[in-house]
């Protein structure tokens, strides 16, 4: 869990009954599993957020932290780990010792999902703590959007309209607050599998990240 003056996570929350009521069956029948709302995992002060859709069942809800214990979280930290944000290439468990740095990971909503489809209403009702979130971060900060879901929310949480900024592989939005939306299909099994996302794909989104960084860094001094 994020330390923070903000509120931008609730390991209780019951906000949305279908997803309490689902988190509470899977908990019965995985008594080992976390199944719990899952926290952002990283560093508190990182100026890169990576923003996914929602736990899996057997990845972020079992283990508890996001992408961690399923195939979405192979690309993802592998390519973390070759652009200098963490210690580690991959993320087994909460206690594998993995560090991120300048960088955090959260989910557009923090509950396991009935068949990894969160409804709109859930999506919107986790939007506060995505907004907290955002605005928590120091200035000038950047995101990554895994998928649309993950766009949409991040506009949604910064008080933009969605249909100005089109969601699409690779494009960045200069947003309000001295943020920029960078867009990535998801590295879910899907989109890697059927090469919809290869991992150069996806290293060029880090590459644009990493400039960004540096321009930032650059404006700092």
């Amino acid at each position: 869990m994020l330390t923070t003056n903000t509120p931008v996570f609730n390991s209780d929350c019951k906000d949305c009954p279908r997803l309490a009521n689902f988190l509470d069956q899977t908990g019965k029948q995985y008594p080992a599993y976390h199944a719990r709302p899952v926290a952002p995992f990283g560093d508190p002060n990182a100026r890169l957020l990576i923003v996914g859709l929602a736990p899996g069942m057997h990845g972020a809800n079992a283990t508890g932290r996001p992408f961690t214990g399923d195939y979405a979280g192979i690309l993802l930290y592998q390519t973390l780990y070759e652009f200098g944000f963490s210690n580690k290439p991959d993320s087994v468990s909460v206690d594998d010792g993995l560090e991120l740095f300048n960088c955090r990971i959260t989910n557009a909503v923090k509950c396991l999902p009935p068949q990894n489809k969160p409804r709109p209403d859930e999506i919107r009702q986790c939007n506060s703590y995505l907004k907290n979130e955002l605005d928590s971060l120091p200035r000038p900060a950047a995101m990554i959007g895994l998928g649309k879901i993950a766009h949409d929310a991040i506009l949604r949480a910064s008080g933009l309209r969605l249909s100005a900024f089109s969601f699409g592989h690779g494009n960045v939005h200069a947003l309000t607050g001295d943020r920029t939306l960078i867009d990535s299909y998801h590295c879910s099994r899907y989109n890697t599998q059927t090469r919809r996302l290869t991992p150069g794909m996806f290293n060029d989104i880090f590459v644009t990240a990493r400039q960004l960084l540096g321009h930032m860094e650059n404006e700092k001094t």
